[in-house]
This record gives structure tokens, C-alpha cells and sequence, in this order.
């Protein structure tokens, strides 16, 4: 009953929107950005106010390594009320992101003034000032006086001239505290991997004739090579800021001992950029360059030693995940199947509640999509205690409940569309109050319940209703026609 709702609330706006944030939160848990990105630009379309929408794409802006789309998201939802302090927590990540810590600091700090007891502020004006010092030295170093027009830490509109003073700032602590320029040996210990891809850009600018040229869209390819070489520039300045202890330590490594090649000069760095590219590969549709890519970053961190990566068996169990989930696009579920157990063995191993509850998931979804209801129940049961979102907790539910149903297993699936509506009225989640609803009905049905039945589907009905969701109430109605026959056929 639950798909056929689903099926038709693309012809209602309204019910769609309620959709379209729900499937891209789930897909935001789950890891899968660019998707969750398209769902809730979608849904901006419907309603393109809506702060909380703009939240959830930030954050996966974020997490695709776009902070400055991030940053446009976060002001766009802090438009109508600048005390939305979701808002104002990810204007802080994306501020931090991009480098600018000392603003970073700032929405941190308002954050925290408006909601003290949110941990995130705390460790992010932590992070942040760990950061600012990095970058100019301690406080007890740099004399500030206060004159001048501090406006800029009320008004957002006026950051333009205290972030370049700022920046003035801490370059001139810079050039006074460093004595030498970064040379190129250090330079490439900060890019690694994207030394060699400078080296090229920087050849190119040499070539005359080739810079005069121009792209198909009219670009001088001298600017954007320019761009390019600026970009780098950037990061490198970044990294030198916010990991020097690690540059140093890579420095000493590189003394004592004589590098593999198959080993990156940063094994963190390296291993962000391949998850992201993994999942990239991925989310555009192509499982087999993801697979590919997966196997050959798990070789690589096989070779590794644990002290070179000291949560070696949580990145291995990671890649078994990220394999796991080519194979099930690729539709090779028992293959997957032994990848996911192995990530759940691992998990197990490292005592990680989010991995371990990952694995759960993932080992359930392959059981429930073969038919294995049973199965499926076994290991969703498992992962209950360690689920922690309204959202997950409700879907959770419901996908058990269904599983019952499909078993026959009446009073259970009944038991379990409770509990899920429970935490979907928890979370005042219209789309899953709907669906919990009808699976309790449909329970309540089978077990001759018609009274409890006809309550829960018009329960239904009402959250319809507020959604002015047509298709839904069509749909609801018509399992009520039918139940009036049941409910005659019961009673006589």
C-alpha cells in the first residue's frame, strides 16, 4: 500500500516536496550526495524558502568538497531568520572549509550564544581557533587594538572589508614570523599526488603560443590555467595552516626511510580524495569504475603498516562497504553479501557502533531484496539499539513491520508499524506517518481487527488531507471501499 502512495505523489506538489527532503535525507545518511543534491534541488523548485532544504544540500555540498556552494546554501537559509542555528552551524563549516577560520570563529560563536547546549558549536570555535593560531601564532603573540568599525560582527552584508583585513592580518604575521619562503620540496610534500599536475600547469604557461589560444567557450587559456595554478596555490597554503605538525612528520619519515612508491606521501589526504572519487564514480552510475577503484585503493592499504594508518581495519571494513555497494548496482548480491559481512566483522573488531550499524543495514537490504525475510529481520533487529535519527528509526520500523506482513507474521508487522509511527510523529514526518499508518491498518485487517483497521487508515487519510495530497487520498479511499466489504464479510 505504502508504494502505491509512493507512486502517485508525484502529481501533488505538495506531497512531493515531503518526498523528495525525505528521500535526500536518506540518501545524505547513506552517503550518497550527488543524489541527495538532485532530490532536494527538486524540492527547491517547490519551495524554493524552504531554510531546512537549503541545509541539507549544503551539507552535502560539503561533503563533495564544494564549501562555496555550501556557504551560498547556509546564507540562502539564514535569509528570513538569521537565528536558524542550523543555518549558522554550517555557515561556520563552510566558512572553515574554505579557510577563512576567523569568520568560521565568529558564526561558531553566535551559534553557541543561541544554543549553548549543542556540542558542535563548542568543537567548532575549538577547531577553529586551533586553526587562527596555526596561521598567525597564539593570541599572546598579536596585540589587537579596538578601534575602527566592528559592524561586520552584526551585519553579514558588510564581511567584504574585515575579511581582507584580516587576511592583511595574519599574511603580514606571516611575513614576519617567516623567515624564509616555502620552498619547492615542502610544496610538494603539502600537494602530493597534485605536485606533478602543477609542474605540468606551469610548462604550459610557458608555452606562448598556446596560452594565446582559446577555449570553445571563449575563455583565454591562459586565465585558465592561471586559475588553475591559483587553486593550488590555495590549497597548499591551507594545508601548511591547518596540518603543519603533519608536513613535519612527513619530513621526518621521509629522512629515516626511503619511501614505497605505492605509497602516497599522505596517506589521510589520499584517502578522503579516493572514498570521494569512489563514491563519485558510484553516484554518476558507473559501479564498475567505482568496483575498480575500490579494489585498488584496498591493495594499496593492505600494504600498509598500522602505524602508517593506525585505523587500518576501519578504512579496510569502509572499502569493503564501497564494494559491496558496486557489486549490488552491478547485481551481483552474493558477492556483495560477503563484503558487507566482512566491513560488519571488522566493525565488530574496531568496537564502531556507526560502521557496525552501516553493515547491519546493508547485510538486511541485500536479504530483504532476495526474498529472505527472515534473515533480513535478524540483522535490522540487531542494528535497532545503535540507530540514532527520528528518520532512520521510523524507516527502520516500517521495513521490519513489511517484512512480517510479507511473512504473515500479522501481530509483529503490526507491532513494528507502532513503532514506527511512533517515531514518525516524533518527527512530524507527514510522508512516513502515511505509510507507517497503512501498514498498521493492513495488519489490523489481516487480523480481524476492523475497528483499529478503519481508524489507522483514516489516520492516513487526515495526514493526506493536510498535504493536500490527492493522489494519496485517491488511493486511501479506495482501500476503505474495499475494507467496507471485508468488514461485512467479518460480520456476517
Amino acid at each position: 500500500m505504502s508504494d502505491t502512495i509512493a507512486d502517485h505523489e508525484h502529481r501533488n506538489p505538495n506531497g512531493v516536496f515531503s518526498t523528495l527532503m525525505a528521500n535526500g535525507d536518506w540518501l545524505y545518511l547513506k552517503g550518497e550526495y550527488i543524489k541527495a543534491i538532485d532530490n532536494y534541488s527538486s524540492a527547491l523548485t517547490l519551495k524554493p524558502d524552504d531554510k531546512t532544504c537549503f541545509v541539507g544540500r549544503s551539507k552535502c555540498y560539503l561533503k563533495l568538497g564544494q564549501p562555496g556552494s555550501a556557504l551560498k546554501d547556509a546564507e540562502a537559509s539564514l535569509k528570513e531568520d538569521e537565528t536558524f542555528f542550523e543555518g549558522l552551524y554550517q555557515k561556520a563549516e563552510a566558512l572553515y572549509f574554505m579557510g577563512e577560520f576567523e569568520f568560521a570563529l565568529v558564526f561558531y560563536h553566535r551559534g553557541q550564544k543561541l544554543r549553548p547546549q549543542i556540542q558542535e558549536f563548542r568543537l567548532g570555535i575549538q577547531k577553529a581557533q586551533e586553526a587562527i593560531e596555526n596561521c598567525v601564532g597564539s593570541p599572546s603573540s598579536v596585540k589587537l587594538e579596538i578601534k575602527g568599525d566592528l559592524s561586520f560582527l552584526q551585519r553579514d552584508e558588510e564581511r567584504a572589508q574585515p575579511i581582507t583585513a584580516i587576511q592583511r592580518l595574519t599574511k603580514e604575521k606571516r611575513q614576519g614570523t617567516q623567515k624564509t619562503p616555502r620552498n619547492e620540496k615542502t610544496t610538494k610534500q603539502l600537494l602530493g599526488d597534485f605536485y606533478s599536475d602543477k609542474t605540468y600547469l606551469e610548462n604550459l604557461l610557458k608555452d606562448e603560443d598556446l596560452v594565446k589560444g582559446k577555449t570553445k567557450c571563449g575563455e583565454r587559456l591562459q586565465d585558465v590555467i592561471q586559475s588553475c595554478l591559483s587553486y593550488l596555490d590555495t590549497c597548499t597554503e591551507f594545508w601548511s595552516q591547518e596540518k603543519p605538525i603533519c608536513a613535519l612528520d612527513r619530513e621526518r619519515k621521509k629522512k629515516c626511510s626511503k619511501p614505497r612508491l605505492s605509497t602516497p606521501s599522505d596517506p589521510a589526504q589520499f584517502l578522503l580524495k579516493s572514498l570521494d572519487d569512489i563514491d563519485a564514480e558510484l553516484t554518476s552510475g558507473n559501479a564498475e569504475g567505482s568496483l575498480k577503484k575500490a579494489e585498488e585503493v584496498m591493495k594499496i592499504v593492505q600494504g600498509w603498516s598500522e602505524k602508517e594508518v593506525p585505523n587500518k581495519n576501519e578504512v579496510l571494513g569502509s572499502l569493503h562497504s564501497c564494494i559491496g555497494n558496486a557489486l549490488i548496482d552491478l547485481g551481483d548480491l552474493d558477492k556483495a553479501l560477503d563484503h558487507y559481512n566482512k566491513d560488519l566483522e571488522l566493525a565488530k573488531q574496531c568496537k564502531l557502533p556507526d560502521a557496525t550499524s552501516r553493515a547491519l543495514d546493508n547485510i538486511g537490504r541485500v536479504y530483504a531484496q532476495t526474498g529472505q525475510f527472515l534473515r533480513a529481520i535478524e540483522f535490522w533487529e540487531k542494528k535497532i539499539p545503535l540507530v540514532r535519527g527520528g528518520l532512520e528509526k521510523t524507516w527502520l520500523f516500517h521495513e521490519i513491520g513489511w517484512c512480517y506482513l510479507e511473512l504473515s507474521r500479522h501481530k509483529e508487522a503490526r507491532d513494528y508499524g507502532v513503532r514506527s509511527l511512533a517515531a514518525a510523529d516524533e518527527i512530524a514526518d507527514e510522508k512516513w506517518q502515511i505509510n507507517a499508518n497503512v501498514l498498521v491498518a493492513q495488519s489490523e485487517l489481516k487480523l480481524g481487527n476492523v475497528e483499529s483497521c478503519v481508524s489507522h487508515f483514516e489516520r492516513a487519510l487526515t495526514h493526506a488531507k493536510q498535504q493536500d495530497n490527492d493522489a494519496a487520498m485517491n488511493a486511501i479511499q479506495k482501500v476503505s471501499a474495499k475494507l467496507s466489504h471485508a468488514s461485512l464479510h467479518l460480520l456476517f
